[in-house]
């Protein structure tokens, strides 16, 4: 009797054994998933510090553009505006000569950046072409 519980005994303690050498190789399983999932939380937590870093400098991007396109946008209202007196005062016009001499004061009011002299003549039937300002681009 004596043998065969020490042969239970023995079975029992290589099943222990077993069992032990199964959770083990578990936990290092367990062990390097946890590398690997803190591995790529941190390669995260990094691309997200640069993707942060890349929108602030579109948003910085887009405000200079923005400012840029405001300018150019009021510029180029001011030079159509010029440009409607032109034509308004070249359709009232008969003569050639008034006609390039007030081409020129546009031109060289534009170069200097003053306001034109009004020299076109007083008429009753005068069309002047305006543009509302409040209106932007494609007569919305």
């Amino acid at each position: 009797m004596d043998f065969f519980a020490d042969i239970f005994l023995g079975a029992g303690a290589l099943a222990a054994a077993f069992y032990c050498l199964i959770l083990s190789r578990k936990l290092s399983k367990l062990k390097a998933l946890d590398q690997d999932l803190g591995g790529a939380i941190a390669v995260m937590s990094q691309q997200v510090d640069q993707m942060t870093k890349v929108l602030g400098e579109a948003q910085n991007t887009a405000s200079s553009s923005s400012s840029n396109l405001e300018t150019m946008t009021q510029r180029a209202e001011s030079v159509a505006g010029k440009l409607e007196v032109l034509i308004s005062a070249l359709h009232d016009l008969s003569d050639e000569e008034d006609a390039g001499q007030i081409a020129e004061e546009v031109v060289d009011a534009d170069e200097n950046d003053e306001d034109v002299e009004d020299t076109t003549p007083e008429s009753e039937d005068v069309t002047v072409f305006l543009r509302n300002p409040l209106r932007g681009a494609g007569g919305r």
